[in-house]
């Protein structure tokens, strides 16, 4: 269904109004569409990983890496924030997080600082309709008192496309059972949803400001990783071509094909946070060489109880495991300068990355969650 008339969203017109103006949109500034990749000399970066909607998680953290005052206003100064891609899907709160994220934006920029909201493969499922893990509260919080009408009126518009073209066994019948189920479907909420993430709309207008991929002096940062094929890409190249598949326009010269969805690309490639550490390490090897980097930092893959290094610090996996029911840690990595360090419910540790110092971090994290019992400590 959603494939069938997606493009009705943005042609549709109720009462004399677009439906880009159906609903007020807020005011937010955005940034340019042309981002940045690369960035020298920065003394501290503050990087989150997936959010999935969860608002209270994404405020904690940003208060305990002192990035935000009392009134949710940027007090980082020059600090940069990664945000490793990842806000919608799984629970409510996502537009909350996106407009604090699109708020602190400039905030941050005026400071000296700067705000990196990367492209993980839930902005691009959200972009290109795919909803299978988008939940009830993220399309209420679209909901106002005139979303009844224009889903009436999106309703129409469907059953004129699906008689006007209808699909090869014919069209459906349109009776009392088929609006129910096309209700079921289209909860109150889920045209602006959809509106707001259309290339357009002020969520995906905004997503395609920025990027999948960027360096940070000596370490990249991107939500899933690199498989062996993207090696042949540099950054520029994959940024463009994400970009351009978004906007549903031609490759960009010299990228990948399919990057939204192909799995070695950095939107979902699993490897570097799953992979048999013996078999992944030429690999790894390789991308340090490729990007001139030390460190990889991603997101993605829950496979560690906490903020975890492998390879020796050459990887970093920021996308905590936490068992259902019990507390997520809030954990964030910190990087200042080559120290780097993790805040792990509420505490700051360093961060070991092999041998002695590594199981010194470990046991301390293990000590942490053990305040929260026994049934809570992952394995």
């Amino acid at each position: 269904m959603i494939k069938v008339v997606v493009g009705l969203l943005l042609a549709l017109n109720l009462s004399g109004v677009a439906l880009a103006r159906a609903q007020a949109q807020p005011q937010l500034a955005l940034p340019p569409l042309a981002a940045l990749a690369a960035w020298d000399h920065v003394a501290r970066v503050v990087v989150i990983g997936d959010l999935h909607g969860d608002y209270a998680k994404f405020h904690d953290q940003l208060r305990q890496a002192g990035l935000i005052d009392g009134r949710d206003a940027w007090r980082g100064g020059a600090s940069h924030l990664v945000q490793l891609g990842d806000v919608p899907d799984r629970a409510p709160d996502t537009r909350r997080i996106l407009d604090l994220l699109i708020r602190l934006e400039p905030q941050a920029r005026r400071a000296g600082g700067y705000v990196h909201a990367l492209i993980g493969n839930h902005e691009a499922m959200n972009m290109e309709g795919d909803l299978r893990y988008t939940t009830p509260g993220e399309f209420a919080a679209f909901a106002d008192r005139n979303s009844a009408h224009r889903r009436d009126a999106y309703y129409a518009a469907v059953v004129a496309a699906l008689q006007a073209q209808p699909p090869a066994g014919g069209p459906p019948v349109f009776d009392a059972a088929y609006r129910a189920r096309f209700d079921a479907e289209h909860p109150l909420g889920w045209v602006e949803h959809r509106q707001a993430w259309s290339a357009d709309g002020v969520y995906g207008r905004w997503v395609l400001g920025h990027s999948a991929v960027i360096r940070i002096d000596d370490a990249l940062y991107l939500h899933g990783g690199l498989g062996p094929e993207f090696l042949a890409f540099d950054i520029a190249a994959m940024n463009a071509s994400v970009l351009a598949a978004l906007r549903h326009e031609p490759p960009a010269a010299g990228g990948p094909r399919d990057i939204l969805w192909n799995e070695q690309g950095p939107l979902w490639y699993r490897g570097l946070a799953r992979n048999d550490a013996a078999a992944e390490a030429p690999h790894v090897a390789a991308l340090l060489a490729r990007y001139g980097v030390r460190h990889i930092v991603i997101g993605h893959t829950k496979q560690y109880p906490s903020v975890e290094a492998r390879f020796d610090g050459a990887v970093i996996a920021t996308d905590i495991a936490v068992r259902v029911g019990c507390a997520d840690p809030h954990g964030a990595l910190i990087k200042e300068g080559e120290a780097l360090s993790v805040v792990h419910r509420g505490h700051r540790l360093a961060l070991g990355l092999s041998g002695a110092e590594q199981a010194a971090y470990l046991a301390r994290i293990a000590a942490l969650d053990a305040n929260y019992g026994d049934s809570c400590n992952n394995p």
